[in-house]
């Protein structure tokens, strides 16, 4: 029997029997020191003295030491100057909303807070994204930014049902809007958003996280925008309705932007295939190795909006291939495949093996 056994804080996971050779591993890959990783490894020695090394049964787990890519440089600069640009816009925007009377400015204030809390949870998601794994999270705090990444989808959503809410009241309730003012600061939050927008462009394509911040932005630049029409309409034609009727349209297109941001961030938190992987190449790709006769018990997810992990059993009868072409494979995955942590585990097909997650549940 051939297993791997990970050491955490000097604690072993298995405790290798006596005929078993262990060797560990310092290695230290982009800045994650891996010198604690013991790899214990049992061998059946029936005909090991004569080099052929038959395995009664072969569990290899090949891990990758590559984990998920960490946050791209700069953003902790970013997520500052973002809070404290959307603070001063929201209290711009609150005194002059009350001041002007216009629904739609204080919509867009109270847009622009939960923004500031939507970009406070990303940044924290971050930094606990840079921890290192422990004995009790041994995959790290990654997993912090899909929850930063929803909990930020659900407070867009919540703000645009403010609006609404709002906006529907003030539509059977006119009142008049001081059409100037309520230009003239949307332009400012115009101006703002768009900046931290652009300040979260870099990287928003590769981490959901920072995507939901980047969304957060551009949003509120939309509804600024949209804010700044209106009142420059109201200023030279008086319809004050036309406040709380684009308040409604500008709401219409962050739900449509934001549901994406949303779908992906609950397939994640539900251990979901993270969105651009394909597991059919991946199953293709495994099979075609050397050796393997069938793979089984394949699964992928996410450990944060960076990186993700798969594990695997591959049938190889002729027993391990050894650790060169197991590292081998490992290293594929991350290059190819987007998996910043693999686990693949050699089975000889003696005996009939069916992942427990398809058994159906027992009742109770």
């Amino acid at each position: 029997m051939k297993y791997t056994a990970h050491q955490t804080d000097g604690a072993t996971a298995h405790q290798p029997k006596p005929d078993m050779h262990v060797h560990t591993d310092a290695c230290s890959h982009a800045g994650h020191d891996h010198a604690g990783h013991a790899h214990a490894h049992g061998h059946d020695h029936a005909h090991e003295a004569h080099g052929k090394g038959a395995h009664a049964h072969g569990h290899a787990h090949g891990h990758g030491h590559h984990h998920h890519h960490a946050p791209a440089a700069g953003h902790g600069r970013a997520f500052a100057i973002a809070v404290a640009l959307n603070v001063a816009i929201v209290v711009i925007q609150a005194v002059y909303g009350v001041l002007a009377n216009s629904t739609a400015l204080l919509a867009d204030a109270g847009h622009n807070l939960s923004d500031v809390l939507g970009l406070l949870l990303a940044w924290g998601a971050t930094w606990l994204a840079t921890r290192r794994p422990s004995a009790r999270y041994t995959f790290g705090l990654g997993g912090s930014s899909i929850l930063a990444s929803l909990l930020n989808a659900g407070l867009l959503l919540f703000a645009c049902g403010v609006i609404v809410a709002e906006a529907v009241g003030r539509l059977f309730h006119p009142a008049p809007v001081a059409g100037l003012d309520v230009f003239i600061v949307a332009v400012v939050g115009m101006v703002v958003n768009g900046f931290s927008a652009w300040l979260f462009m870099r990287g928003q394509e590769d981490d959901l996280n920072i995507r939901g911040a980047f969304l957060h932005m551009l949003a509120d630049a939309a509804v600024s925008a949209a804010v700044a029409v209106s009142g420059l309409v109201i200023l030279f034609s008086g319809w004050t309705w036309l406040d709380p009727v684009m308040s409604m349209i500008v709401v219409a297109v962050i739900v449509y932007g934001t549901w994406g941001l949303l779908r992906d961030s609950i397939s994640l938190a539900l251990n979901g295939v993270p969105p651009g992987v394909d597991v059919q190449k991946i199953r293709d790709y495994l099979a075609a190795q050397p050796g393997v006769t069938d793979v089984h018990d394949l699964h992928v997810w996410a450990l944060s909006t960076t990186g993700n992990a798969l594990s695997a059993h591959l049938v190889i009868p002729g027993g391990h291939p050894g650790d060169r072409m197991i590292d081998g494979i490992v290293g594929t995955l991350r290059a190819e495949f987007d998996m910043h942590h693999a686990t693949l585990q050699v089975d000889m097909g003696t005996t009939q093996h069916r992942c427990s997650l398809d058994r159906a549940p027992h009742a109770h």
